[in-house]
């Protein structure tokens, strides 16, 4: 039998409202919708798989308590990411810092074919299975990410990594348009900057 409120067909406030409505599977349809794309986005903010993993749940329990609030008029993706990362800056300001998981530690609960950590950090090279070398790149863009300036590695990661677009980040943010633009150029430059000095101490191309 199908599940009605997982149906992809249905858009995410289809179900947060069939959810407000007392559809409980409509919820648990939400929190696979985007398990694997919040985490990623949180264990980039963070650094922090176990991190990411809590902030993943504590997002899921403020959408269920604010869902009755939420303006259906809007979507939900940008105000959802908005809570996450908001919880994220908190954890980051406050927590005593967890062990980062491994970048070749699974993802929670996903199984024999789980996704890895490293695999989370998209970009121009191969798989990560295919050679030492991609690995190492893969922990430079990490590490590279990781020390920005908090304020540049939110806007980055939410750009580059989940191409939400610049007005879609302005409202998450509650920033003028024009900030933003500017701080995205500046974490492209930094970006950059860092990386073509990370390459030169490591020696890859």
């Amino acid at each position: 039998m199908v599940d009605e409120a997982a149906k992809p067909t249905l858009s995410d406030n289809d179900l947060l409202q069939r959810h407000l409505d007392g559809d409980v599977r409509a919820f648990a349809a939400l929190v696979e919708r985007y398990r694997t794309e919040l985490f990623a986005f949180l264990a980039r903010f963070t650094g922090d798989a176990a991190l990411a993993d809590d902030i993943f749940q504590e997002t899921f329990l403020q959408l269920h308590l604010s869902a009755a609030v939420f303006d259906m008029t809007r979507r939900l993706k940008p105000w959802l990411f908005t809570i996450a990362a908001n919880k994220a800056r908190d954890a980051l300001r406050s927590r005593t810092r967890h062990p980062a998981a491994p970048l070749d530690a699974a993802l929670p609960g996903g199984g024999a074919d789980a996704t890895t950590f490293a695999e989370l950090i998209p970009s121009n090279i191969p798989a990560p299975d295919e050679t030492v070398v991609n690995l190492e790149t893969r922990r430079i863009v990490q590490s590279i990410v990781n020390d920005m300036p908090e304020s540049l590695r939110t806007v980055i990661v939410l750009c580059y990594f989940h191409e939400f677009a610049y007005k879609d980040i302005a409202e998450m943010l509650e920033l003028p348009l024009g900030t933003i633009k500017s701080r995205i150029h500046t974490a492209v430059q930094l970006f950059a900057q860092r990386w073509k000095a990370a390459v030169g101490r490591t020696g890859h191309e």
